[in-house]
């Protein structure tokens, strides 16, 4: 049984005429990218039920509108549209297709938006068992991390019908600035590993010019400077010069994410006899870099 916080039906009715029609909206997935997500949508006014596996995960919500859904099914059954922003593949697929998954409790006509960045064919296949309940599936991973998130400024990139994307528009638009629509179920995906990958490449392209400016003598930190405000400057030049000119502060997070998205773009360009050339050997040379600080003795 939901457990609702009771502030909610006095504070929906004050939104009543103003936001139009009104999606139910349910979050799975409250991690650091997932959490802000979850918040902007609660402060945005709309419906939200939540389902964590960890008590404390739900705490941030204590003082907004959000009800509690006691298993994924229950949540799936008190929404409209339901957003999964979980780890990777196999929480997806627990979540929407297990004993209590999503999928056990939605009604037809509902949607799903998987946040989560997997492989294409996980969302084709969750697409397929959606569609026999008659619940449509939108893949639209994200891109911005935690502070985009809560400034609302997040990319999405979506895959799915054109017409599921519209009526999920409102509550997207609650955390996201650009929404791109790429094409069918799993474009998204595709957009978000070649956009990973090409960051991969940059990290090693920027972590190796740093070492030949080293070589020359060079101070680091004054080169980042003079690149940030250069022709030269990247995303990645601008994560590298908050830490210190060096991938070792992410390695821990970001090695295992990164190694697990080029290798699935690696599988799909194989697949499609694509040319990976220098992009790749740049992506894997970031990879190895960081696993390189992980195991270094002075980390």
């Amino acid at each position: 049984m939901l457990d609702r916080n009771p502030d909610f039906p006095a504070r929906q009715d004050s939104m009543s005429g103003l936001l139009g029609p009104t999606l139910r909206v349910g979050f799975i997935g409250l991690g650091s990218q997932g959490g802000p997500m979850a918040r902007r949508i609660a402060d945005a006014g709309h419906p939200l039920t939540l389902w964590a596996r960890r008590p404390e995960s739900l705490q941030p919500y204590a003082d907004t509108a959000a009800a509690v859904a006691q298993t994924p099914a229950e949540l799936g059954a008190a929404s409209d549209l339901v957003c999964v922003c979980v780890v990777n593949d196999v929480g997806v697929e627990e979540v929407l297709t297990g004993p209590e998954g999503v999928l056990s409790g939605m009604a037809p006509g509902g949607i799903i938006a998987i946040h989560s960045t997997i492989h294409p064919d996980t969302c084709g296949r969750m697409a397929a068992a959606a569609r026999t309940r008659g619940i449509e599936l939108i893949d639209a991973p994200v891109s911005g991390g935690g502070s985009a998130a809560a400034a609302g400024t997040l990319l999405v990139m979506v895959g799915g019908e054109e017409s599921a994307l519209a009526r999920s528009l409102p509550v997207l638009s609650s955390f996201a600035e650009p929404i791109v629509h790429l094409g069918p179920v799993g474009a998204g995906q595709v957009a978000k590993l070649l956009n990973n990958t090409l960051l991969a490449a940059n990290f090693s392209t920027t972590t190796g010019i740093l070492d030949i400016g080293r070589s020359l003598g060079v101070d680091a930190n004054s080169l980042l400077d003079v690149m940030a405000h250069g022709s030269g400057g990247s995303y990645a030049l601008g994560v590298l010069r908050g830490i210190g000119g060096t991938l070792a502060p992410m390695a821990a997070e970001g090695e295992p994410l990164l190694r697990k998205d080029v290798a699935i773009l690696a599988q799909l360009a194989e697949g499609a006899g694509a040319e990976r050339g220098v992009p790749w050997d740049a992506a894997r040379d970031a990879i190895e870099r960081m696993g390189s600080a992980l195991v270094s003795p002075s980390n």
